[in-house]
């Protein structure tokens, strides 16, 4: 099988992932790095930027369509978010997130066993802050993973479903709508560096991005179709997936 054959697939299937709980860098960026082992680690993760980007944006055009966005979040989270993402990004080259990276295994468990111990989490949609007081939070929450997807990144689309039904009390798919919006922005954001310092494979990137946005729409359209429900169990799936993937990087590599 190819290089590109296989990277086009973990594209397609990080898309499926991505439009419907986030996480689909599980998938890509290690077929980036076992694919092209002699390119340095920054184009790389440039290049899954490049391809990302698209299919995260697909999904939010496509939810946008389908099911009410609750912009008086989205908008100054996303807005946020892209700062923020822009500033972690910038950081990353002074400081190694090495701190970050043996600590993520143990929050991704808190979130785990939350999320499956609260059978109700997510099921009703009923938010909980209006006017200045709904912003305010948005804009916490956006600052705070747009800093932390630019910085580090592993989750941050699954940490958004789950700070927006947490904190926000959307379901599960209402949150997983709103997160698609802020993950574009904190997408661009660390597109625009990677891209000013170089750290893009155009050609590779945009084979990826068609079929990233090819897995976005069937993951998009399988959100919908059968609600928060499903994809609440997506969620803890993929999350038990960064677990694992998370704590090889931390403990074992």
């Amino acid at each position: 099988m190819s290089d590109f054959l296989i990277l086009g697939v973990a594209a397609l299937v990080a898309g499926l992932i991505d439009a419907v709980v986030g996480g689909g860098g599980l998938i890509q960026i290690p077929a980036l790095f076992s694919t092209l082992p002699g390119v340095a680690p920054a184009t790389l993760l440039g290049t899954s930027k490049l391809a990302g980007v698209w299919g995260t944006g697909v999904a939010a055009i496509s939810f946008a369509r389908r099911v009410r966005i609750t912009w008086t979040t989205a908008a100054p989270a996303a807005i946020s978010a892209f700062i923020f993402s822009f500033l972690g990004a910038f950081t990353v080259t002074r400081i190694p997130p090495d701190f970050l990276r043996q600590v993520l295994p143990f929050i991704l468990v808190a979130v785990a066993v939350y999320t499956f111990k609260r059978k109700d989490f997510g099921k009703l949609h009923a938010p909980a802050h209006v006017g200045m007081r709904e912003k305010m939070f948005a804009v916490l929450v956006g600052s705070a993973i747009g800093f932390y997807d630019g910085f580090f990144g592993p989750g941050t689309g699954s940490f958004l479903v789950f700070l927006f039904v947490r904190f926000f009390g959307f379901d599960f798919l209402g949150a997983s709508a709103v997160a698609k919006v802020v993950n574009v922005a904190c997408n661009i954001a660390a597109l625009l560096w990677f891209g000013y310092s170089g750290h893009l494979l155009w050609q590779t990137g945009l084979m990826m991005a068609a079929c990233n946005i090819v897995g976005s729409l069937i993951g998009t359209r399988l959100a919908i179709r059968h609600g928060s429900t499903f994809v609440r169990k997506f969620f803890l799936i993929i999350v038990s997936g960064l677990i694992l993937k998370t704590s090889y990087d931390a403990f074992l590599r």
